[in-house]
């Protein structure tokens, strides 16, 4: 009879240790298998930034396409550089006729990259 009460509280523990092992493995091998999915992703070259249209660095001469009015179908193109960036709006700065300058914020698709019109009309 003592042997059988020394033996019943021993098997608990192991088949608690080997459903601890089992549940160690399988996150394992989740994370493994995920990785090994996620990984070719990681490999692919990341879209270069300066290659998008969209893309504008501090310095970077810029032309705006404004228009004196939101009704009117005339749009200016003024040539401005950019001073700040923000996840929404571009300040850039516009150069007036007395050689001051005037800081703006404009939405990013108001504006062209200065080069890329340089490029169009060569």
């Amino acid at each position: 009879m003592l042997e059988q009460q020394i033996d019943c509280p021993a098997r608990p523990k192991t088949s608690a240790m080997i459903m601890k092992l089992f549940q160690i493995t399988l996150v394992v091998l989740v994370l493994l298998i995920n990785l090994a999915i996620a990984f070719p992703s990681w490999a692919e070259s990341a879209p270069s930034l300066t290659s998008n249209p969209n893309y504008f660095e501090v310095g970077q001469k810029v032309i705006w396409l404004y228009k004196p009015r939101a009704d009117s179908s005339d749009v200016q193109r003024i040539a401005a550089e950019v001073v700040k960036l923000s996840s929404k709006q571009v300040q850039i700065k516009v150069y007036k006729h007395n050689k001051e300058f005037v800081n703006r914020w404009v939405n990013p698709n108001k504006l062209e990259n200065s080069q890329k019109v340089k490029e169009s009309v060569l």
